[in-house]
């Protein structure tokens, strides 16, 4: 595979397409990486990086160090400018350095092949006064066995405390001790081997660990903690390359790469390993990534020649080139790759940038792209799932996330593969306008899609009334019933208005009512069983389950279609209810008897089982009584009986009138209602007339629409009604009421009962009816005389009636004399105001009236005749008492009843008595005893005269309610009523 990654500063001529390293088909290249050439300022005398004498480099603490062969060490800052140089060694080369991060220690190491390695610690922030220089912390010379071989690898702890040092001849010295201080250290040797030493890195933990790498094996020896001590273990018999070691600071593992992989080594041996084939140089951990450099590849002879003949000189240079490749062995991508002409001296990072050093003294920068630009790259390849694997390393927000993933979508949408873009979409979504997806799957053939996305939608409640809509509508277009239910009754989060809306437009009102059960809204759950599904008996139970406050408001608005189809119950829930006896029906648990399993219940039946409501009945066709069915009957009557047992729950009773209106066109109903309500509630007396009024007023309604015998029968419970004297019903509206229906039954009723016996004979007697005003004459004439001169009136006011009075005439004139309630003048009056009654037919009254006329005169003369005789005998006596003497023969006391002696009183009355019996006090006048009495009623009476003679008003209404008005007048003429005041 060839690199795609860009050589920046280099020329098509410099560049080696041979020398690309061979990468396994499955990872895929990028240029994530800037490269840019850095511009070091030049020393006083040579280029730094171009010195021969630079022989190593490390960095650290925002600096990079560079050691030369001559001993000196020079800093340099971020802007590659000498800072600081300074003699560390009078003699050999510095080959290691190790700068401690966030510190200023510095370790370097000086090889002169005819002593031992000399390493020295620096503390650069504290200087000699001597020499200028940073101070010498220690001085230390590493033992090899008194052999001079190379230092192959070197490794240090951050903290100082251990060191280890590879040679070239196969053993690794390692030193312990406090070099910060100066206090020695202690050398040993811990391995030794025939092969060299190409590696040595720490692993910190619960135990020190110190990884050593040679030409043929990995192995791994504990230093410090548990199992310090033991030999050496083998933890593999391929060994790499000097340079091919490193150590991942992050995660503490051990990176080794060889031709043909890269291998990971933890704490419990070998790790993962990365197919990654090519020869392999030099290895470095920066970040995320491992960096690999490839030596030149070895080329025949016979091609050098070849090429020699075109390209002259410069043939070695185009097979001599070193590769370089910047790898991420999580996502096997290859973030960055190149030829270079010159071979790559080191590798260093520091200030966030990888830098890379060749032999020739040239530093280039790599420098990573920024999040944003790395996804642009990956969205022009189309690489969305790396792109997505990408984000998740690197930590990206959900936002961002989302984003990816949209750009997924819509590549997989475009190229067809709509399932796997849904996928994505549906991943995205927490950060996706949703129309923006909608408007993708609105073709009929991608619904299932579209399903999909909106379920989603509402299980993360992000839906809207439109995506409620939507998705209700997309089930009804595939007639998807059981989705539909699964939808409403899982719980997920949409608009239950819009979806109870969507299920009754699309005709699904077992769903609707589900919803609506499942909401509260009991006035919805009527709703629809009333006006779409015209299921009035399950809408009337339903009403009749809930609590008294619930259930008023719904049985009110929906009384009438309910008492138009089912009169009976619904009748009977407002009887209840208005007499307070209202009790919300509930069901127990029935043991009914196992039925063998049929086929699929519908889609209908399998949602009744899930609705959570206060009650939940079935409404079945009766069957013929089985065992079965009677067992549920008499539960059933259980039930009720143990509802009826239960006390009514407490709610205010509404007013009866409340209800009227609801039974119009419902009389027989209503009747039941009133007379139940009547028999039943407690009510005051307003509420009780108003019941009785009505009630009244629906038995002349239906009374007025009968004939024969039933209307008889109406008319005789209206009667009935108003004829108990309990019963309060206004008079005025009963004589409406009877008017209105031509009730004379019941006007008659109430003025005998208002005590209107004139006002019955009359209506009697404006409608003709003389049998009516005969019978009303006799059943009332003796208690209101004055019907009868009325009677009189109306028997000759025509032939007709007075023929079909008979009789009656007579009868009625007998007792108009009888009872002196006319004059004879008064009746021929009567009779002479028209040509009907003639002579005849009252000529028995007429000579009967003379007769008794005539004795009465008689009567008179001769009682005139004897008061006159009392009179003059009353004088008579008078005037002797006054003239003569009288003489006393009494000879006992009329009180004691002893013989009299004197002292002795007499009166004139001819009554004596001791003078001791008559108690007189003083001079006190005394009175006849005996006497007294008849004389104080004698005053009593003439006082009462005297003052009934001023009584003008009492004399007034006697004379008209006296029959005899002359014999009224001569009484009051005696008492002195009408005598002239006397003159004094």
């Amino acid at each position: 595979m060839f690199s795609d990654g860009s050589n920046i500063g280099k020329s098509p001529s410099d560049l080696n397409t041979s020398g690309l390293i061979y990468l396994d088909k499955q990872w895929k290249t990028f240029n994530f990486f800037d490269v840019s050439e850095v511009k070091p300022p030049d020393s006083e005398n040579s280029p730094l990086f171009d010195s021969n004498d630079l022989s190593c480099v490390c960095s650290g603490s925002d600096n990079l160090f560079l050691g030369s062969s001559n001993g000196l060490v020079h800093i340099l800052s971020q802007a590659f400018k000498v800072v600081r140089t300074f003699q560390a060694y009078d003699t050999g080369s510095i080959t290691h350095m190790k700068q401690i991060d966030g510190s200023s220690l510095l370790v370097t190491i000086a090889e002169d092949l005819s002593n031992e390695p000399i390493l020295k610690v620096w503390a650069l922030d504290k200087t000699e006064k001597q020499t200028g220089g940073p101070k010498c912390l220690s001085t230390l010379g590493i033992h090899n066995g008194r052999k001079q071989f190379p230092i192959s690898a070197f490794a240090a702890l951050e903290n100082l405390s251990q060191l280890a040092v590879g040679f070239a001849n196969g053993s690794v010295t390692v030193v312990r001790g406090d070099l910060i201080n100066d206090r020695g250290g202690k050398q040993r040797t811990v391995f030794d081997s025939e092969e060299p030493i190409t590696g040595v890195e720490f692993r910190e933990g619960p135990t020190t660990t110190l990884y050593i790498a040679t030409t043929g094996r990995i192995l791994t020896l504990t230093i410090t903690g548990r199992g310090q001590g033991q030999p050496p273990k083998n933890l593999e018999d391929s060994g790499c390359g000097v340079g091919c070691m490193t150590v991942d600071k992050k995660s503490g593992d051990v990176v080794v790469v060889r031709n043909d992989a890269i291998y990971i080594y933890g704490i419990h041996g070998r790790g993962p390993s990365y197919a990654y084939e090519g020869p392999k140089q030099l290895v470095s951990v920066f970040g995320e990534y491992i960096a690999l450099v490839s030596p030149p590849k070895a080329d025949s002879g016979g091609k050098i020649s070849a090429l020699r003949r075109f390209v002259g000189a410069r043939a070695e240079d185009i097979y001599n080139n070193s590769s370089f490749a910047i790898l991420d062995t999580d996502l096997k991508y290859v973030a960055h790759t190149e030829s270079l002409v010159s071979q790559i001296r080191t590798l260093f990072a520091e200030w966030g940038d990888l830098f890379l050093l060749t032999l020739d003294g040239k530093l280039f920068r790599y420098h990573e792209k920024s999040l944003q630009q790395k996804l642009d790259i990956l969205y022009q390849r189309d690489l969305y799932v790396l792109a997505i694997n990408f984000a998740q390393k690197a930590g990206i927000g959900n936002a961002q996330r989302n984003v990816i993933l949209r750009k997924y979508g819509d590549y997989l949408h475009r190229k067809g593969d709509y399932d796997t873009a849904m996928q994505q979409y549906l991943k995205a979504i927490d950060s996706t306008e949703p129309s923006q997806v909608i408007r993708k799957f609105l073709d009929s053939q991608r619904i299932n899609n579209l399903i999909e996305y909106l379920e989603e939608l509402h299980e993360h409640d992000k839906a809207t009334v439109d995506h409620t809509t939507l998705l209700l509508n997309c089930y009804a277009k595939l007639k998807d019933t059981q989705k539909l239910e699964t939808f409403i009754k899982s719980g997920t989060n949409f608009d239950f208005d819009t979806a109870i809306g969507m299920c009754r437009q699309g005709g699904y009102y077992d769903q609707a009512v589900y919803l609506s059960k499942k909401q509260g809204e009991h006035s919805l759950v009527v709703d629809i069983l009333v006006e779409d599904s015209k299921n009035y008996v399950e809408a009337l139970d339903y009403i009749w389950r809930l609590e008294p406050t619930i259930a008023y408001p719904t049985m009110m608005k929906y009384a009438r279609v309910l008492l138009e189809h089912c009169p009976k119950d619904a009748t009977q829930i407002f009887i209840d209810y208005y007499t307070g006896a209202y009790r919300p029906k509930k069901d127990i648990a029935l043991a009914a008897p196992q039925a063998p399993q049929g086929g699929a219940a519908s889609a209908v039946q399998n949602l009744a089982s899930f609705i959570p409501l206060p009650y939940r009945q079935a409404n079945a066709t009766s069957s013929p009584a089985t065992h079965g069915n009677e067992q549920l009957n008499l539960q059933g009557a259980e039930a009720a009986a143990a509802r009826e047992a239960e006390p009514a729950p407490s709610y205010t009773v509404p007013r009866p009138r409340t209800a009227f209106p609801l039974f119009v066109d419902h009389p027989n109903e209503f009747i039941v209602f009133l007379e139940t309500c009547l028999d039943n509630a407690v009510l005051d007396k307003t509420d009780k007339t108003e019941l009785y009024t009505t009630l009244f007023e629906i038995y002349l309604e239906i009374a007025t629409s009968k004939t024969g015998v039933d209307k008889e029968s109406w008319e005789a419970k209206a009667k009935g009604l108003i004829d108990n004297k309990d019963v309060p019903i206004n008079t005025s509206n009963v004589l409406l009421l009877s008017h209105l229906s031509n009730f004379r039954d019941g006007t008659i009723l109430v003025r005998e009962q208002q005590g209107l016996r004139f006002d019955i004979f009359r209506s009697y007697t404006s409608a003709a009816d003389t049998a009516g005003a005969i019978k009303a004459l006799k059943k009332y004439g003796p208690e209101e005389p004055q019907l009868y001169p009325a009677a009189l009136s109306y028997f000759t006011s025509s032939p007709k009636a007075l023929e079909e009075a008979g009789d009656e005439l007579g009868a009625v004139l007998k007792i108009i004399d009888d009872n002196g309630l006319m004059a004879p003048l008064q009746v021929i009056q009567t009779l002479s105001n028209n040509s009907v009654a003639n002579m005849g037919m009252v000529k028995k009254y007429l000579s009967d009236t003379i007769e008794r006329e005539r004795r009465e005169i008689s009567n008179n003369r001769r009682l005139i005749e004897s008061y006159r005789t009392e009179t003059d005998a009353k004088r008579k006596e008078m005037d002797e008492l006054g003239t003569k003497p009288t003489t006393f023969q009494a000879r006992r006391c009329s009180a004691c009843g002893g013989s009299l002696d004197l002292p002795t009183v007499h009166f004139l009355c001819k009554h004596s008595f001791h003078q001791r019996c008559l108690n007189q006090i003083d001079d006190e006048e005394i009175e006849c005893p005996k006497c007294a009495p008849t004389n104080n009623n004698i005053r009593a009476f003439r006082k009462a005269q005297e003052a009934s003679a001023d009584q003008h008003e009492m004399f007034q209404e006697a004379l008209q309610k006296s029959r005899d008005k002359f014999g009224t007048i001569s009484e009051f003429f005696g008492r002195g009523v009408i005598n002239a005041p006397l003159k004094e």
